[in-house]
């Protein structure tokens, strides 16, 4: 079995999003912390994380990437019970067996997002489009195969879409108003 953890190659993280997942935590998509709010309305680092973010379960924080990893029964059992407690505790599920079934989902997600081999990175871009929110995920592979995995040394992409004109993220901007 595969799931994913969060990755990160630099420190890009920790100036983008308002909260950063640490590394090696287990992920989600993390799309359903934006259920109640109107993406058209998101500002800058809410905004980051919703274009672009995977969800770290452990600290509700966010990673720009995830890696694909070998896991056992045990890494998902604890992953979705970690899962279903934070549904509680930060999100309002009214109890620990409706948590259960929501956090089986999202991991059931996560995993049909393991296709690929074991230390692939996977980048999602998420949109608003029509009143639904729409993810699309890219795989990010080694230059000429397998190697350790280095900031910058991705190459080759696969996925559905590539960001429309107008998803760019400025990073000094953003990086510029948490100095203010």
């Amino acid at each position: 079995m595969k799931l994913l953890r969060t990755i990160r190659l630099d420190a890009s993280d920790t100036f983008v999003f308002e909260k950063p997942a640490e590394p090696g935590e287990w992920a989600v998509s993390g799309a359903f912390v934006f259920w109640s709010q109107d993406p058209a309305r998101l500002e800058g680092k809410s905004r980051a994380a919703f274009r672009g973010g995977f969800l770290g379960v452990a600290s509700l924080g966010w990673s720009t990437l995830v890696q694909i990893v070998a896991a056992n029964e045990a890494d998902r059992e604890s992953l979705v019970a970690t899962l279903a407690l934070r549904l509680v505790e930060s999100f309002g599920a009214p109890d620990m067996d409706v948590a259960r079934k929501a956090a089986e989902e999202e991991v059931a997600f996560a995993e049909s997002l393991c296709s690929q081999p074991q230390d692939t990175l996977i980048a999602v871009h998420r949109s608003y489009e029509d009143g639904a929110v729409r993810e699309s995920f890219r795989t990010l592979h080694p230059r000429n195969g397998p190697k350790p995995m280095r900031a910058f040394s991705f190459l080759e992409t696969e996925g559905e879409d590539t960001p429309q004109v107008g998803d760019d993220i400025d990073l000094v901007a953003i990086a510029g108003k948490d100095r203010k």
